[in-house]
């Protein structure tokens, strides 16, 4: 209750009675203090620079090997024999403008710099940019209004504040003059006024906050392998390139550009360069379509890494729950006509004009009784633990009424509170109405009022938690819920969403990282869990061997969020978790995590497939390149002759391929499963490529006979690769059928078409040694069915 004294000061900015308030700092004061620097320059940094994000996706080892060999090419060879350099600007520039469309993205969401707070200066209340608060400041804070810097409370008129987002906590925090108000939470009763201690980078958001900018990639399997592979590559190239060099210039004596083209030619299959480009078109188109279900991947293998993720820490609000509460029940007490309480109900509701969570339940299900009309309203305190209104009611009669805490309204033997803490107990709010027969300003309101019923309120479940949670259950992704608020509270609410296991308060945790990972792995709920804590939480159970993603939309999860595997921000989160979570669910829907997961599983999936193709041409590069150094011949192949078999063997079907439906789930150690096909396939395809080439040497003879033997291998060495493919493409669908077809016609029409014939210097001699080449490769595709079944019962995925 608020009585206006007409004599007050008037606020020239906000018409509210301000009578011996604090003035605030004088203009002379604010500018000395700007002048020694104690301003809130807090910079925004929502994620990397441009400058980093193209540096990161230029200076790699794959574009460091393609760009060398390319330059080379560009000098010695035609314009055909280069094409394969190509690929570094489509796999770069895929990469760069996926992560700045990723950096736009999040930056639009930022809202730091967007409040404005009441600034009270020389005695006059004004807005100014949060950049322009100094040290020592005093703010005006009101409903709804956002705590941008720390301070200390000077004045406070029933002040509330929401901290969730800093400490975990829902419920408000009462605040009295000399409290301490932190940066990060939210007024939501209330007014006052801070004085500010801390600003910039010391304030307690901004630590967190600036911890958390140091931006680290998620880690990838798939591009780590690739990495790897791609070392071993470089370490084989070097004596490889040697003896190819040696070979091709000085023993055989070719001019100069021939031998460097045929040396490059030997180098550049050895790089899985279309992997790496398939790579960055899989997961960019995988980021796509998240999209457009309102799903910002900022890290394009962040998606595979919550496909491979086994244990999930959810956050209660906003992620199990949402912001409401609903009414469950109303339990009409001592002979109370269950009507007529539904119209006190909906008359308390009306009578306030700014309800709280619980208030506004009640609003929502009890309708204003339009004859009923409010005399005196007390507005909800959380220092009081109540709410109270007088009204005359359509009969005539007055009625004085109160609503809050069972505990605080009825006397400690009350049989009603038994029932309260049991519905308590079941993670349910309950709220007393009782009817008042003393005056609402009188100190002694609660004295002798008569219970009337029990408003059972629960918090507002998710409507697609339940089905989210089960399919990471079905998916074996344990989930672990760790929260802020009541262990017993959280506990409740978890067991509704089909969340069994041990609930935990967290306050009895161990310290000790091996004791806490125990801890963790046994019980499923935690409540009362410190921000630190959930930093410590997620390492003990990295320190088990568990990929954890983490998801949260407050300051108290940053940190958290950062060092977790995968972190997962909502979209309405404050802008600190979005900066630093992998993947932001802009709608804030917990329902579109199996859909990240899916896509991760099918690039996870397609990717293994496809990956086989590129390696096993890998393979058969390097003991093609290993067997003409050995047998002192011309290299067989020119770049071009590897670039067209690359496009129609590898490149084009494993497009198509890498996009196909997969729901097969993620497994680990991605090079070691390749590799097991790869090498058997590559060695068989090196040889018997090798075969023919040796062969139509000896057989073809005159100017015209390298061509000749090129044209022999290749036709060899492309059928081979056919079969790879048709092993790769399997289980087989229509579609799948026709790609295959339609690969092996582009490369007859090559043959057949002498203009295509002339650019890729290919042309099938006499009949003998071109039906020999497919008398080979048939053999070849024998031996690798037999080869690949073998690796499956010898070494198991």
């Amino acid at each position: 209750m608020t009585h206006i004294d007409a004599g007050a000061e008037l606020d020239p900015v906000h018409p509210v009675p301000v009578p011996g308030r604090t003035r605030g700092l004088s203009a002379t004061e604010v500018a000395e203090r700007v002048a020694r620097g104690d301003v809130n320059d807090v910079p925004v940094r929502s994620s990397r620079t441009l400058g980093e994000i193209v540096r990161a996706n230029v200076f790699t080892r794959f574009n460091a090997i393609i760009g060398v060999l390319w330059l080379v090419m560009l000098f010695v060879a035609p314009f055909q024999d280069s094409l394969f350099g190509y690929v570094i600007i489509a796999n770069t520039g895929i990469g760069i403008i996926q992560e700045w469309r990723a950096k736009k993205t999040l930056d639009s969401l930022a809202v730091i710099g967007e409040a404005r707070p009441t600034v009270r200066r020389d005695g006059v209340a004004a807005e100014v940019a949060t950049s322009e608060i100094v040290l020592d400041d005093v703010i005006e804070v009101g409903p709804g209004d956002r705590i941008v810097v720390d301070g200390s409370c000077l004045e406070a008129d029933g002040l509330e504040i929401d901290e969730s987002l800093l400490t975990g906590e829902a419920d408000p925090v009462v605040k009295r003059s000399g409290d301490p108000v932190m940066s990060g939470s939210f007024v939501v009763a209330g007014a006052g006024a801070f004085k500010t201690t801390k600003v910039g980078r010391e304030a307690y958001a901004a630590q967190l906050a600036e911890e958390a900018s140091r931006f680290t990639l998620v880690h990838s399997e798939l591009r780590s392998g690739i990495s790897t592979i791609l070392k071993y590559v470089t370490w084989m190239m070097v004596p490889t390139a040697i003896g190819l060099v040696i070979s091709q210039l000085v023993v055989k004596q070719h001019g100069f550009k021939d031998s460097i083209a045929r040396t490059v030619g030997g180098i550049v299959p050895m790089v899985p360069e279309g992997l790496v480009l398939l790579t960055s078109v899989a997961f960019a188109i995988g980021v796509i379509r998240l999209g457009r279900k309102q799903v910002l991947v900022q890290e394009l293998p962040a998606i595979e890494g919550l496909a491979r993720v086994d244990t999930v820490c959810l956050d209660k609000t906003g992620t199990l729950t949402e912001g409401g509460m609903d009414v469950t029940e109303l339990r009409p007490l001592q002979g109370a006509d269950e009507t007529y309480v539904r119209k006190v109900l909906g008359a308390l509701g009306e009578s306030d004009p700014r309800p709280n969570a619980s208030l506004q339940a009640i609003i929502d299900a009890y309708p204003d009784s339009e004859d009923w009309r409010c005399i005196e309203a007390l507005p909800f305190s959380s220092a009081r633990k109540y709410s109270g209104a007088s009204f005359s009611e359509g009969d005539g009669d007055s009625s004085t009424w109160l609503l809050g805490a069972p505990d605080v309204l009825l006397d400690p033997d009350d049989p009603a509170l038994a029932e309260t803490e049991r519905l308590n107990e079941q993670g349910l709010r309950v709220l007393l109405l009782a009817r008042a027969s003393r005056d609402l300003d009188d100190p002694r309101v609660t004295s002798g009022v008569r219970p009337t019923a029990l408003v059972v309120l629960e918090q507002r479940l998710r409507s697609d938690a339940a089905d989210t949670l089960r399919y990471f259950a079905d998916q074996n992704v344990h989930a672990k819920v760790i929260s802020g608020d009541n262990a017993v509270s959280v506990g409740a609410v978890a067991g509704k969403l089909g969340i069994a296991g041990e609930t935990v308060d967290a306050r009895r945790l161990p310290t000790n990282q091996d004791e806490m990972a125990k801890s963790l792995d046994k019980g499923t709920v935690f409540g009362r869990v410190t921000p630190q804590q959930k930093r410590d939480m997620v390492g003990a159970l990295q320190s088990r061997g568990h990929t954890v993603a983490m998801t949260g939309d407050g300051v108290n999860d940053v940190l958290a969020l950062k060092d977790a595997d995968i972190g997962v921000s909502m979209g309405s989160g404050s802008e600190a978790t979005r900066a630093v979570a992998q993947i932001v669910l802009l709608d804030n829907s917990f329902a579109t995590l199996p859909s990240v997961v899916g896509e991760g599983r099918r690039v996870i999936g397609n990717i293994t497939r496809v990956a086989t193709l590129f390696l096993v041409k890998t393979v058969y590069s390097v003991l093609l390149a290993v067997l003409v150094v050995c047998w002192q011949v011309e290299y067989p192949f020119l770049p071009r002759h590897l670039t067209l078999l690359s496009t129609l063997t590898i490149g084009i079907p494993a497009f198509f391929l890498a996009l196909a439906p997969n729901k097969e789930r993620a497994r680990p150690h991605f090079v070691r499963r390749v590799m097991r096909y790869s090498i058997p396939g590559g060695a068989v395809a090196a040889i018997a490529t090798f075969a023919t080439y040796l062969v139509a040497r000896h057989h073809y003879a005159g100017p015209g006979a390298l061509d000749a033997e090129t044209s022999a291998a290749t036709l060899t060495l492309f059928l081979i690769s056919m079969w790879v493919l048709a092993i790769v493409a399997r289980p087989y669908t229509w579609w799948r059928v026709l790609l295959v077809a339609a690969m092996g016609l582009a490369f007859l029409f090559v043959l057949f078409v002498p203009s295509l014939q002339h650019f890729f210097a290919l042309r099938l001699v006499g009949i003998a040694i071109p039906w020999l080449a497919v008398g080979i490769a048939a053999v070849a595709a024998v031996v690798l069915e037999f080869l690949w079944k073998w690796v499956d019962r010898r070494f198991p995925a």
